[in-house]
């Protein structure tokens, strides 16, 4: 079976090396661990299977699975539906979105890959007008579904398999599965043979959504919150499943095995690579090579097969049954061989250092980059093994980090929260392993937590509100660039913004945007502000790389007809402080969050006495003072 499917052979393979390179790998719980991070894709990728397996791609998977989501708990907690219907109204909005698509394709005569891209936009757009942009909590009876049967056994494990288990049924089993593989071998041919085709693409891509609606469920229930921002590129890991699994681009092959296969390789890749302290940069590069090479595996052995079938078809192949299955049969108990003799000989980490795992929202970001930067000296000062994160802004992401770091028997856990209610779950699974968990930057709702070492982001926002309208005299138009939505910086900073101008009643707030904290979508959208707001006298922006991208829209106008001030302190922000770009940047001291951080941290290792809250000064720097922060 190993030698028939490259595959599962990339799957054993994969999992006989990380348990020889991890002694945390190959144990109970981190391997029921890669199965909770796995069910998400692969409920995804059993969706895309049915479209792929068609001949078809579906883009909006991600989006729709954050949509149902969204309308599930905006529904049960906002309006106050019965939760039963709450959750049918969520299935039927990932119908819904996967019947637009195949009507869009089939009766619209729109490509696949166009139809699900502007469903992609759709979904995302009307999640985050749902929810404002800030996550809603998730009604408790549904969020059972997140959690375990036995105190063991976890729940999205069991979705995973039931789907997996209807997904096949369906292939293999009913008319619509076999419409899908005839579909997707020879459309024409389908039309010719009786087939409604049109009719058919529809359940299809109504199927898709579906699956994405559960999915968007399981992983909400996991978060115990529904994030608007929740399963962003998840449709790219769905497709890579599918065809990492064994499943054609071209259509008419492709089986749920194989799909699940494909996200057990992604979840096996993510979680070793987390347990090996592999950088979160170098990562990226890995998954995509082995990605490739899985895939260029089962291509040969697809050619090697064809090769051998059409020599086989010349001479007798009854003579070589005996020594294929003896070759199969000893291939298998090697392999049976090499990893239980692994699980007998690692029992886990050795233990022989204090090591600390550190979980940051991003490192997309000079802030957290000098956090991390911080971080690491201390540890580096101190002795200590410290594993550094990137969770990319993604809530679902981070939560596996800190499983594995659980998994990894760290010491301490620092964690930098994408969402300080999506990070609960699994930082009280920190709890439960006796772990302490220390809060850097963003608080931890719903778990015990030893310190919370952080700058007060509300009080930040009300001291640019005072900075910036003692700059305009009490008097003007101001914009507001707001970050990511949903995340908890973004909302405190603007909340203590809005706070703080409420004092000033000559200052008027004429336009506000998100420009996730990206310097380039900080000059896009600050230009396109600009064109209906030309007379406006001061930005504020919610972090200083958003407020460089607002002053190079500006032009010669910044820090004279407009001030500009930003958030954060960092390196080049305070470079535009001193040139007078920037009127200000309210600076956290990010790298000493990150030292006093690893500090508390090895001081709750060692069952020391921590303070429960740790304030970094936070304060306004302008072009008077910005000679000490530099």
């Amino acid at each position: 079976m190993l030698l028939d499917n490259g595959a599962l052979s990339a799957l054993v393979v994969l999992v006989v090396a990380m348990s020889l390179l991890s002694g945390d790998f190959l144990t109970t719980q981190n391997l029921l661990n890669v199965g909770v991070q796995a069910a998400v894709t692969a409920i995804l990728a059993f969706g895309v299977t049915f479209v792929i397996v068609a001949a078809g791609i579906d883009l909006s998977v991600g989006s729709v699975a954050a949509l149902s989501a969204t309308v599930l708990a905006w529904s049960a907690t906002k309006e106050g539906v019965p939760v039963w219907i709450a959750v049918l109204l969520a299935v039927a909005t990932g119908i819904a979105c996967g019947f637009v698509n195949g009507v869009l394709i089939s009766y619209g005569k729109l490509p696949p890959f166009i139809a699900t891209l502007a469903m992609l936009s759709i979904g995302r757009g009307l999640s985050l007008v749902i929810s404002q942009g800030s996550p809603i909590a998730f009604p408790e009876s549904v969020s059972k579904v997140g959690d375990t049967l036995g105190g063991w056994l976890p729940v999205p494990v069991i979705v995973m398999v039931a789907m997996g288990l209807l997904t096949a049924l369906i292939l293999s089993r009913t008319y619509i599965g076999r419409s899908m593989y005839a579909i997707g071998g020879n459309e024409e041919a389908a039309r010719l043979s009786g087939l409604r085709v049109k009719r058919q693409k529809i359940i299809i891509y109504a199927l898709s959504g579906l699956f994405a609606a559960v999915a968007g469920i399981v992983l909400a229930s996991r978060l115990v919150s529904a994030q608007p921002q929740a399963a962003q590129g998840y449709e790219l890991d769905a497709i890579a499943a599918v065809v990492i699994g064994g499943a054609s681009l071209a259509g008419g092959v492709g089986k749920a095995s194989g799909t699940l296969i494909g996200a057990l390789i992604l979840a096996v890749l993510r979680n070793g690579l987390n347990l090996l302290s592999v950088s979160a940069f170098w990562q990226q590069v890995v998954i995509g090579v082995v990605i490739a090479l899985a895939v260029l595996l089962d291509s040969l052995r697809r050619r090697a097969g064809a090769g051998a079938g059409a020599v086989g078809s010349t001479s007798s192949g009854s003579g070589r049954k005996g020594p294929q299955a003896l070759k199969y049969t000893l291939a298998a108990v090697v392999a049976a061989a090499v990893i239980a003799a692994v699980s007998v000989f690692n029992t886990g980490s050795s233990g022989a250092s204090t090591k600390i795992g550190l979980s940051l929202s991003t490192l997309n970001n000079p802030f957290f980059v000098q956090m991390k930067e911080g971080a690491q000296a201390e540890a580096k000062k101190a002795g200590v093994d410290l594993t550094v994160t990137d969770a990319q802004n993604d809530a679902s992401q981070q939560a596996n980090q800190l499983q594995n770091f659980t998994s990894e028997s760290m010491k301490a856990v620092i964690v930098n929260p994408v969402d300080s209610d999506a990070v609960g779950p699994a930082a009280r699974a920190a709890n439960k392993a006796d772990i302490p968990v220390i809060a850097a930057d963003r608080g931890v709702n719903k778990a015990d937590v030893a310190t919370l070492v952080a700058s007060d982001n509300v009080a930040g926002g009300k001291q640019a509100a005072k900075a910036l309208a003692d700059k305009l005299g009490g008097k003007g138009e101001v914009v507001v660039l707001q970050g990511t939505a949903g995340t908890s910086a973004s909302r405190e900073r603007g909340q203590g913004f809005a706070e703080g101008i409420k004092a000033f009643p000559g200052i008027k707030v004429v336009a506000k945007q998100p420009a996730d904290f990206d310097r380039t979508k900080g000059l896009d959208v600050m230009t396109n502000l600009l064109q209906g707001n030309p007379g406006v006298d001061g930005v504020f922006a919610e972090n200083d790389e958003m407020a460089l991208g607002a002053a190079k829209a500006l032009g010669d106008k910044a820090g004279k007809s407009v001030s500009v001030v930003g958030f954060d302190g960092t390196p080049d922000g305070l470079k535009a402080v001193e040139a007078g770009t920037l009127y200000a940047s309210v600076a956290q001291q990010p790298a000493e969050l990150g030292r006093i951080a690893v500090r508390n941290a090895i001081r709750a290792a060692d069952d020391k006495k921590v303070a429960a809250v740790v304030k970094v000064p936070v304060k306004v720097v302008t072009e008077k003072n910005v000679a000490r922060f530099k």
